[in-house]
């Protein structure tokens, strides 16, 4: 092949690969009618402007139904609801009310054991009535005074009938319902253990010899005790009273033999002490049995 064949193959070959007039006006009509009828306009430069989505940005949540996103959570004002308001002051009050009690309760405790003072003896009833018989205080457990007589408290009630009639009832053992329940018992009751034995030593403590109450503490005492007696009688006996007597047999606690001797006899037990009995008046109670 020559070298003027060779120049016409090249022309030829650029000639078929150079787009014609006709196409390059068709491709710029079709480019310019796309642009028209796209939203947002034309090409200008080189860059189409593109409208694009909120939710189409980087790092955009998803947009809630309807299509607006909220403001806030609590509201456009941000306030807490009225629930969490009724909520939070009822848990102040209930936190002030706490501590005010607790305060309260410090400080008659203190005056109860506190030495006698003007403060004490003033306020004495409102203290009593508010420490004794649930918060007392006293220093038995540290120095613990062990018993050393057995006590049997019994109690009998009388009912006057219609026709004027009275009838006494027989004697019922209070303490041996309180020991039946707590032998043999590998968690025995607080109250069968002390609430009797408690409240005839309180009884003790503020009546004398002639059982008359000589202050509001010992009419208190005096009431506790006959309401014990007449409950549990009508809890395991029934029957209809009016009335209640309570009779205390004081049984002192024999000492122990002495140790023998080195090749002696043994120290003979000492003489057991006769039995101490007591009979309290009569007392009335609220109706039982009717």
């Amino acid at each position: 092949m020559s070298e003027q064949d060779g120049r016409r193959a090249a022309d030829r070959h650029r000639f078929r690969r150079a787009p014609s007039v006709e196409s390059v006006g068709r491709i710029s009509g079709e480019a310019e009618k796309a642009g028209m009828e796209r939203p947002g306009g034309a090409v200008r430069g080189g860059v189409e402007t593109v409208d694009v989505d909120e939710e189409d940005r980087p790092g955009a949540g998803p947009a809630p139904h309807g299509g607006a996103r909220p403001i806030a959570s609590q509201g456009v004002s941000g306030r807490p609801s009225r629930p969490a308001k009724v909520l939070k002051a009822g848990t102040g009050a209930a936190v002030v009310l706490c501590l005010a009690t607790a305060l309260v309760h410090v400080l008659l405790v203190f005056l109860h054991v506190a030495p006698p003072n003007p403060l004490s003896q003033q306020y004495s009833r409102q203290v009593n009535a508010w420490v004794l018989p649930l918060f007392e205080q006293n220093w038995r457990l540290f120095a613990p005074d062990p018993e050393s007589v057995n006590r049997e408290i019994s109690a009998r009630t009388m009912h006057t009938a219609p026709d004027g009639s009275v009838q006494v009832s027989d004697w019922f053992d209070l303490t041996g319902v309180d020991n039946s329940a707590v032998r043999h018992q590998v968690f025995p009751s607080h109250t069968a253990q002390n609430m009797l034995r408690r409240a005839w030593s309180s009884y003790l403590e503020t009546h004398g010899g002639d059982d008359q109450p000589r202050s509001q503490r010992a009419l208190m005492i005096q009431r506790y005790l006959t309401n014990i007696a007449a409950d549990r009688i009508a809890g395991h006996r029934g029957g209809t009273f009016e009335s209640v007597q309570l009779r205390v047999i004081v049984v002192p606690i024999a000492a122990p033999a002495g140790p023998a001797a080195a090749g002696g006899p043994g120290l003979a037990p000492a003489a057991p002490t006769p039995a101490d009995t007591r009979y309290l008046p009569w007392w009335k109670v609220d109706s039982h049995g009717n």
